[in-house]
């Protein structure tokens, strides 16, 4: 059963146990996807508005590009628990001979750069809900600014928490040039859009 399916109730609960899945990588999509729906909750709100006219068709776009990205970052959380899977089966492999410890080895390794595909994709994501909030924050309606904020800091927090899932597996990677590349990507990342974040927040909350 893909976990998109589970009651907000039940996706807790099992967060919650000793499952390994769903973990950090599929509750920060879950908040990116949260986050993305009250911006797009804002657009709804903007759209027929003859005060808002003006901006009928940017918020019809911005509308588009958030169900998409929302619909994304839904399927990123079956996504991470996929990836990790992989994972905790190299971790299992036996490792009593050299040529055993040697397979482990390279099928970790391969097992690692894979799991931090779905955490990059979920920051990359992120980092893209957070330049529709900006824009909805900017666009929409002035009475549902403070869900645009509320957006944009969902979207932040999904951003830094899958990068955390990037910086566990990288840490533990042989191919340190490989690494510090993702750890580059990730870091860049969060130092421009958490910047973004901040600044919509600040906004934001001039209003109210």
């Amino acid at each position: 059963m893909s976990m998109t399916q589970l009651s907000a109730a039940d996706f807790s609960e099992v967060l919650s146990s000793k499952e390994p899945v769903p973990g950090g990588g599929g509750a920060s999509a879950y908040v990116g996807a949260l986050g993305v729906a009250l911006g797009a909750m804002v657009g709804s709100l903007t759209t027929g508005k003859a005060k808002y006219a003006d901006v009928q068709e940017d918020i019809e776009d911005l509308l588009a590009q958030s169900q998409a990205l929302r619909l994304r970052l839904l399927g990123l959380i079956d996504g991470d628990a996929e990836a990790f899977a992989p994972l905790a089966k190299a971790y299992g492999l036996p490792s009593g001979t050299d040529e055993e410890k040697q397979a482990k080895a390279e099928t970790l390794e391969a097992a690692l750069k894979t799991a931090c595909d779905v955490p990059l994709a979920i920051m990359r994501a992120s980092c893209e809900a957070i330049c529709l909030n900006a824009e909805f924050a900017k666009k929409g309606s002035r009475l549902a600014i403070s869900d645009a904020g509320a957006g944009v800091t969902l979207s932040k927090a999904a951003l830094i928490a899958a990068s955390l899932n990037v910086f566990i597996n990288t840490k533990l990677m042989k191919d340190r040039g490989y690494a510090k590349k993702l750890n580059e990507e990730a870091e860049a990342m969060i130092a421009k859009y958490s910047a973004v974040a901040d600044e919509v927040y600040q906004s934001v909350r001039a209003e109210l």
